[in-house]
């Protein structure tokens, strides 16, 4: 792109639901839209087995298919679809600049970020094996809870989104297993009443997880408490992982208004961030909902804002 001095009417940095929605509405606009697809591309539900809590697809559709399904939209009106990590911005022009791998340097009127957020786990080898085979892993109580109806599950946190997950699953669930690696809570005093409230959440206390138990599915979690360093197994079919999300936004630092982990911020009512022309979508900025059908809507948003903002910039 700057080989030639060519300036993008609107810039993607990221695909995934927030991304490829935004790429619709954008190129469907005559943005000519270039989206930079990021290091995962298709984002977090790369990693989703099932999901059936997103219109449209009645018998359910699995995360990667689903992915491919908004790409192909995206491409179908001739978006710019390119591999690459955006590692570096600059945002000090009235031409946005970005660049990609470190080397090729991309210049835009509008950047819209759909960067995404990355959900954190506790690193075993037992637990990412089995989540990468979608065999009963997981980050997200509300979308795959409902998986693990009548049965026995457990839960690894001690936040609110910790909480607020184990009694969302027992609501459906037979039994849930809540692991708190310390004596205590950090979840808000409201939250931790709900849980100690709900007779079918277990909360473990001073307790880790040494593995997840079974070969291509869970079936159980080893456990250790760290006061006696005693070892025993909790026989469960579903395990799910609440210890937060990292949203992916390192890049950047220094030029837009984030939060104090990551989050980025948006003007009220509105996509833009605190930089003109610079819009946000998806998880990148939202750490409450978190859902797909929320991100695509913050994309379709962004693209009517990035449209509506080269407009009154006079650039068609």
């Amino acid at each position: 792109m700057s080989e030639n001095n060519e300036i993008a009417k609107c810039l993607i940095i990221g695909s995934g639901p927030a991304g490829y929605t935004a790429a619709i509405y954008a190129a469907r606009a005559e943005l000519q839209p270039i989206m930079i697809e990021g290091m995962q591309p298709g984002g977090q539900l790369m990693d989703t087995n099932d999901v059936e809590n997103y219109p449209g697809y009645p018998e359910g559709v699995n995360g990667p298919q689903m992915m491919m399904d908004f790409r192909a939209q995206a491409e179908r009106f001739n978006t710019d679809i390119r591999p690459g990590f955006v590692t570096k911005v600059d945002f000090s022009g009235p031409v946005h600049k970005v660049w990609v791998d470190d080397k090729e340097e991309i210049q835009a009127h509008s950047i819209i970020i759909s960067t995404g957020a990355s959900a954190m786990w506790l690193g075993l080898e037992s637990e990412l094996r089995i989540r990468d085979l979608g065999g009963g892993v997981s980050a997200c109580a509300v979308c795959d809870g409902f998986f693990y109806r009548g049965q026995e599950v457990a839960i690894v946190g001690a936040g609110d989104t910790a909480a607020e997950e184990a009694t969302y699953l027992a609501k459906m669930c037979k039994k849930v297993h809540m692991l708190v690696r310390k004596g205590e809570m950090r979840a808000s005093k409201i939250m931790q009443q709900r849980v100690l409230d709900t007779e079918n959440i277990e909360v473990h206390w001073n307790t880790e997880t040494v593995e997840v138990l079974g070969d291509q599915t869970v079936e159980g979690v080893r456990v250790k408490n760290n006061q006696t360093n005693e070892e025993s197994n909790i026989v469960v079919t579903g395990f799910f992982v609440a210890i937060g999300h990292k949203p992916n936004t390192d890049m950047f630092k220094g030029w837009l208004d984030m939060d104090d982990t990551g989050y980025l911020i948006h003007k009220p009512d509105s996509s833009a961030s605190n930089v003109e022309g610079v819009f946000i979508s998806g998880d990148a900025g939202d750490k409450i909902y978190r859902q797909a059908v929320t991100a695509a809507g913050t994309g379709c948003m962004a693209a009517l804002d990035s449209e509506r903002y080269l407009a009154g910039k006079g650039i068609h």
